[in-house]
């Protein structure tokens, strides 16, 4: 698992870019004299490269040599936070962010794929588990950590220690990993056929509404929590977040193994995030246990990831790469949906009623793959 655990580190640095900006907002605001809203933006822009980047690279660089497409990803990376940190004013931060957005779109899906291709059939699950859960590790670990630093040295001292990171998963790639035999690279009709194939098109949509529910309440987490008196606190419930994220990320692996079909998997994953969510507003603020909804919203959130691509490699093992982009894009966008809908909800209805929202969105996607469980088994039974 130790060239595992190289395709894991760079996951770590994707992880700590992708939510250590949010945290920067207020300090990139200042020094540009710009609004939060428009130093948000930074955000905006490097989710929307990755969601749209991450399927057109892998399929463009679709049979390539897999070594260098993961360090040239990862080079890229590096200089375009390298370019962040140097930033002089927004539009420089927008470009260097999107980016940055674009090699993350590249790295990740060819990095889970690539896992999945250096061990045997039997650990495959585990090995998908730990190459996700360096992307949940940076946000657990990494954004504290991040911000720790940035409020002492300045906002762009985040950024170049995302840039540090960065250069040395670059490094570990390229002399560690060894030449992995790419697959004969499928025709652009086969890969458009992708988006006709049902069993993909609804496993990606149970990817997408799981993350409407579960990272687009995230954004609105802070306010939520200030609602219900435990600003103070606030830290500590992100902590909860984030820790059940890392178990979650890490434990999935060895149970997608034991189990017959993944797809249960996640359609137990789907149930208890639909209860914690729905838990959320009675249980905040009731001592310890108002920790256990955020423990398991972040535990269920983050082991989602894993049986989706495991399930999407089974289904298109060709196309796999294609196929986790694809997935991994769903996953984005899904998140910035979520963002868009919490707003509306908030300006409608009040903040109070954003996570029955996104339990009833969770509830959607548990229904959509109940009905994929129940149409495999109809199939399998003639």
């Amino acid at each position: 698992m130790r060239r595992i655990a190289v395709l894991a580190l760079g996951m770590f640095a994707l992880g700590l870019d992708a939510y250590v900006v949010a945290g920067l907002l207020p300090g990139i605001g200042t020094a540009f004299h710009v609004e939060p809203g428009e130093a948000g933006q930074a955000v905006t822009v490097f989710t929307l490269a990755y969601a749209l980047a991450a399927p057109v690279c892998a399929t463009l660089l679709a049979g390539k040599p897999v070594r260098w497409i993961l360090g040239l990803a990862l080079a890229v990376f590096t200089i375009a936070n390298m370019l962040s940190a140097l930033a002089t004013g927004l539009l420089g931060l927008l470009l260097a962010r999107a980016l940055a957005g674009l090699a993350a779109g590249l790295y990740a899906p060819v990095a889970i794929t690539s896992a999945a291709a250096l061990v045997e059939p039997g650990r495959k699950g585990r090995a998908l588990a730990l190459t996700l859960g360096g992307m949940s590790t940076g946000t657990v670990i990494g954004v504290p950590a991040g911000l720790w630093i940035a409020e002492r040295l300045g906002w762009q001292s985040a950024l170049w220690m995302v840039t540090l990171l960065g250069a040395v998963a670059t490094v570990a790639i390229l002399a560690r990993l060894p030449d992995i035999e790419a697959a004969e690279p499928p025709s652009w009709r086969a890969r458009a056929a992708l988006l006709t194939d049902a069993s993909v098109v609804a496993t990606v949509a149970v990817t997408f509404l799981t993350a409407i529910a579960s990272l687009g309440l995230y954004t609105y987490l802070a306010p939520l929590l200030d609602r219900a008196g435990l600003g103070g606190a606030a830290a500590s419930y992100f902590w909860a977040w984030g820790f059940g994220g890392m178990v979650g990320s890490f434990s999935v692996g060895p149970l997608i193994d034991r189990t017959r079909d993944p797809r249960w998997v996640m359609a137990v994953i789907l149930a208890a995030l639909t209860l914690a969510l729905a838990a959320l507003p009675g249980l905040l603020g009731a001592s310890v246990l108002g920790y256990l909804p955020l423990l398991v919203w972040g535990a269920m959130g983050w082991a989602s990831q894993a049986p989706q691509q495991h399930a999407l490699l089974h289904l298109q093992p060709e196309q796999g790469s294609v196929a986790v982009a694809l997935n991994s894009s769903a996953n984005y966008l899904g998140g910035a949906a979520g963002a868009a809908l919490g707003g509306v909800v908030v300006t409608l209805a009040g903040i109070a009623a954003l996570p029955m929202t996104a339990a009833a969105v969770a509830a959607a996607g548990l229904a959509l793959q109940v009905a994929i469980l129940f149409r495999v088994r109809r199939v399998a039974m003639g």
